[in-house]
């Protein structure tokens, strides 16, 4: 039976033996590169030693050294999902495992997730557009990589949301940080942590090699000691050859299994113990040492499976905006503008900043600082433009070349900015366009010229060619420019929890009185816009003419305006508008037109709302007949 249960583990981790010296993982490159255990640093020790990190590292820009963190990724991946495996099986064989083993299996399924979260997040070549370091120990790594090698190292695998923002903030104190950086550092601290646990797991690894050497040789003299006491001292001797390493995953099973089994066993315990003595150690010195190391991996594992918990839940935007020192300074835009504007609107402005940036020797702050102070120069110099004096039109806007040209004039490189870059655009748009039409006319005209068409017909071959290979070159260049071009979104306020009064808004429909049952279906209508957008800066009209006609006043037109002017009084009072400010009725007349010879509302639709924009804008309101509803709201 002890035969059989020694077979067993030596085919157990035979396979991690021979795992690890396939890959030419030894002992020595796991003392060498243990788990990232430094001192613990106090919140205040943090700080002072992320600001000396900030003046310690020094940067590279250069795009030709070799990317590392896929490769890191990839072998913390491959001796995690070994590990784990190997794991399983001692557990199928009811061996004992570490308690930082047990964490491993039982949150395998949560590493899992975050190396494919790392993965998607990590394309190729994505570290290369980061600052990276020219430091000895760490050349050629990400700046924001390091930092967060030494956060998770002084804090023994344990992030949360405080600690990282005190550690971001004191560095910036002395270096500032890009906007790359600042969203890089939720995959960064993953792969750092998927680091500190390959390395745990690395060490768990090699201990339970250890461990089971100490199996095999106490099971050996377990089993002499019953069957042939005699030959103790031969098992002995073959054992001290083999050299087996004095280490604590060694020595303190060794000593567990063979305590209290007899006097017997007592000779390989001395042995032991005068073998320890020589290197100035102890059995209880080395068993107190292992209970440590395991208590130690237990909580470095423990730690930072619950910091990838805390990654996964955390929203990161609010980190980022918190923290760029750019965004600060855009949030001194004049009356406060930009930090109004929605979150995706911001962020197409950082990035503008941060492609301005990437093209002089100017930091990020900087370029902002730039967009900022042209903003308020525009604002003494023309008022009465507000989109002048907002940066974003310095960022993403026309403005975006003064703010380029300042930026490299302040610069030591010579970036090219292209000023007619979106004519050239549209250059390429209607040459693609003319191209196609002049390769379609001509083979349409040399396809009649070689059946022998006549002049006369080759001439109006060659004008319905030109007009059809116009709208196939249209179509063709639209098709190709949809392509090419991405959707561009407009910038946009930040309006989510609810309508600030300053931007009060009207939604209005244009339509006609046509008949009773058009006109309750028009009120019923706006009733239902009303519910489906409760808020109190939000209000609703109709907008509206009666239908073309021979007389200017018709018979019916009278009863239609007090239908509708009815159902928008009833409308707020239904609602408890006492005042009449929430529902609108702009009613106009009919104006005589000279060309279709009829009474009829000027120009319709694109009439109705110039007269409305005149209205709300303080001009009389002699354009409608009726208007119902609180004039202060529109005025």
């Amino acid at each position: 039976m002890i035969k059989r249960t020694t077979n067993s583990i030596e085919d157990l981790l035979s396979p991690l033996r021979s795992y690890f010296q396939t890959n030419s993982f030894s002992r020595k490159e796991v003392d060498e590169k243990p788990p990232l255990r430094s001192e613990l640093f106090t919140r205040e020790q943090m700080e002072a030693h992320a600001q000396y990190l900030a003046s310690y590292h020094q940067l590279t820009y250069d795009v030709k050294l070799p990317e590392q963190l896929l490769k890191r990724l990839s072998d913390n991946e491959e001796v995690l999902v070994k590990v784990t495996e190997l794991l399983h099986e001692a557990v199928i064989e009811k061996k004992r495992i570490s308690p930082a083993g047990e964490w491993l299996l039982d949150n395998f399924y949560l590493i899992e997730e975050q190396i494919l979260t790392g993965k998607k997040y990590l394309p190729k070549g994505y570290s290369k557009g980061l600052p990276r370091l020219t430091n000895k120990n760490s050349f050629g790594l990400p700046r924001v990589y390091d930092v967060a090698l030494e956060i998770i190292s002084h804090s023994d695998g344990h992030v949360d949301i405080s600690s990282l923002s005190n550690f971001i903030s004191a560095y910036q104190k002395k270096t500032s940080l890009t906007i790359g950086e600042l969203w890089a550092v939720p995959i960064v601290l993953r792969l750092a942590l998927l680091e500190n646990l390959s390395r745990v797991a690395a060490k768990i690894a090699i201990d339970r090699i250890d461990e089971n050497l100490a199996d095999l040789w106490s099971d050996k003299m377990i089993e002499a000691a019953e069957k042939d006491p005699k030959s103790m001292v031969l098992i002995i001797a073959d054992m001290a050859r083999s050299e087996p390493p004095m280490v604590s995953a060694f020595v303190a099973p060794f000593t567990q299994r063979l305590q209290w089994k007899g006097t017997d066993m007592s000779i390989p315990i001395s042995w032991l113990e005068q073998h320890l003595t020589e290197k100035g150690l102890s059995i209880n010195s080395m068993t107190q040492s292992e209970n440590q190391v395991q208590a130690a991996n237990q909580v470095s594992m423990s730690n930072s499976i619950n910091s990838l918990r805390f990654l996964a839940k955390m929203d990161w935007r609010e980190f980022v905006e918190t923290m760029s020192v750019t965004e600060q300074t855009l949030r001194t835009d004049l009356n406060s503008i930009y930090q109004k504007m929605d979150f995706y609107t911001r962020d197409s402005y950082r990035h503008a900043v941060e492609k301005i940036s990437k093209k002089t020797s100017l930091e990020e702050q900087e370029v902002a600082g730039i967009a900022i102070e042209l903003a308020l120069k525009a604002n003494e110099t023309a008022p009465g433009d507000i989109r002048l004096t907002h940066v974003g039109h310095y960022l993403t806007g026309k403005g975006k070349f003064q703010t380029a040209t300042l930026a490299k004039q302040r610069s030591t490189r010579k970036p090219s900015f292209r000023k007619n870059e979106d004519g050239e655009k549209a250059v390429y748009y209607k040459l693609t366009a003319w191209i196609i039409t002049i390769v379609v006319t001509a083979l349409l005209v040399l396809k009649a010229n070689a059946d022998g068409d006549g002049l006369t017909t080759l001439i109006a071959v060659g004008i319905l060619a030109l007009v059809a290979g116009s709208q196939f070159g249209l179509q063709i260049a639209n098709w190709l420019a949809t392509l090419i071009v991405g959707p561009k979104q407009l910038p946009r306020m930040n309006f989510s929890t609810g309508i600030p009064q300053d931007y009060r808004t009207m939604v209005v429909v244009p339509a006609m009185l046509a008949n009773k049952e058009q006109t309750e279906k028009l009120l019923e209508e706006l009733e239902v816009r009303f519910l489906a957008n409760r808020d109190e800066n939000l209000f609703f009209g109709l907008l509206t003419d009666f239908k073309d006609a021979p007389e200017q006043n018709m018979p019916e037109d009278k009863a239609l305006m007090q239908l509708a002017e009815a159902g928008i009084l009833h409308l707020n009072k239904k609602y408890g508008r006492d005042n009449n400010d929430t529902f609108f009725l702009f009613h106009r007349q009919r104006v005589w037109n000279k060309k279709e010879k009829v009474w009829m509302g000027w120009e319709r639709k694109r009439g109705k709302l110039e007269a409305l924009n005149s209205l709300l804008r303080g001009k009389t309101p002699e354009d409608f007949l009726l208007i119902v509803g609180e004039k202060l709201i529109y005025t």
